[in-house]
């Protein structure tokens, strides 16, 4: 396979910084939770809309009744991922909020064993148990300072589990609808999902300052558009594990970039236990290479 024009490393890497803005740009806004991430999803629709007319729209004929099925439950778990995460940051900091979003593959593991019946090797398990200590640790050190800290901890929590979800219920519609279409969709059913959130919890779609509106397109287009794009073209020059690897060094970037931007400042819990997490799903990641190359490889007679 000759290598492209970009260096895919090049590519990871302007990804994760990318998405690294994420959290702040999310904290900078004045909107509610539901509010930016609705905008947030809507502008991505928008500027995904006339690529996806012109050249994969027929590819709806073929979405079958179950992948729709499939595709809204998708929709509806990112929908509420964002919410909750967004709301996360109303009372945690950037730091505690991205390192925990980032126990995703280990929730992917849980997932992949009661649904997939996945088996995984005691190493994998015990990188586990280390990550969720490092996530302890970020908490208690959170607690000492307010419960609205820990509370914050605790919605990010169930945002890394819900966008697993959004995940496990994606990995089985992605082999037969191509990567556009397929975020087409679910993007455009999270944007109406968080409409329909928005009309009901009664917050105002209108008016808001000029920063707040710049913002919901940062979000668009870089952590949305341009960094998880990014990561999915990486995908055929480097390996998932790669990219795991790199999306990891998101919390690094952000708690840098809240703490020059944002004022906020780093805890020592936030270190170790971030340390800790990220440890721990390095050593889970290798194991997964590892064990995926072991089943991949020929066996001799």
């Amino acid at each position: 396979m000759h290598m492209p024009r970009v260096n895919p490393y090049a590519a990871l890497a302007i990804g994760v910084a990318s998405v690294s803005f994420s959290a702040i740009l999310v904290k900078l806004a004045t909107a509610p939770s539901g509010v930016i991430a609705f905008y947030r999803l809507l502008f991505t629709v928008l500027f995904m809309l006339p690529v996806f007319l012109m050249k994969y729209r027929h590819e709806l004929a073929f979405i079958e009744k179950k992948d729709w099925l499939y595709s809204v439950a998708s929709g509806v778990f990112l929908a509420f991922h964002f919410i909750l995460w967004f709301e996360s940051l109303n009372y945690t900091s950037v730091a505690s909020s991205t390192v925990l979003v980032t126990l995703q593959p280990l929730f992917a593991f849980v997932g992949a064993y009661l649904f997939f019946k996945e088996r995984f090797s005691m190493k994998a398990i015990l990188s586990g148990i280390i990550a969720i200590a490092g996530s302890l640790v970020i908490s208690w050190g959170d607690l000492r300072i307010s419960g609205m800290a820990l509370w914050g901890d605790i919605l990010s929590l169930i945002a890394c589990a819900l966008v697993t979800g959004y995940l496990l219920f994606g990995q089985n519609v992605r082999k037969r609808i191509s990567s556009i279409t397929y975020t087409f969709v679910v993007y455009a059913i999270s944007a109406a999902t968080l409409f329909l959130y928005v009309i009901f919890k009664g917050e105002p779609l209108l008016p808001y300052p000029t920063a707040d509106w710049v913002y919901f397109i940062l979000l668009a287009i870089f952590p949305t558009l341009l960094g998880h794009s990014l990561f999915n073209w990486s995908l055929k020059w480097l390996s998932t594990s790669t990219i795991s690897m790199g999306i990891l060094l998101e919390p690094v970037g952000a708690t840098i970039l809240a703490y020059f931007i944002l004022d906020e400042p780093i805890l020592w819990t936030q270190v170790l236990g971030g340390t800790v997490i990220l440890a721990g799903l390095m050593i889970f990641l290798r194991d997964e290479r590892k064990s995926k190359a072991q089943k991949e490889s020929p066996v001799s007679v």
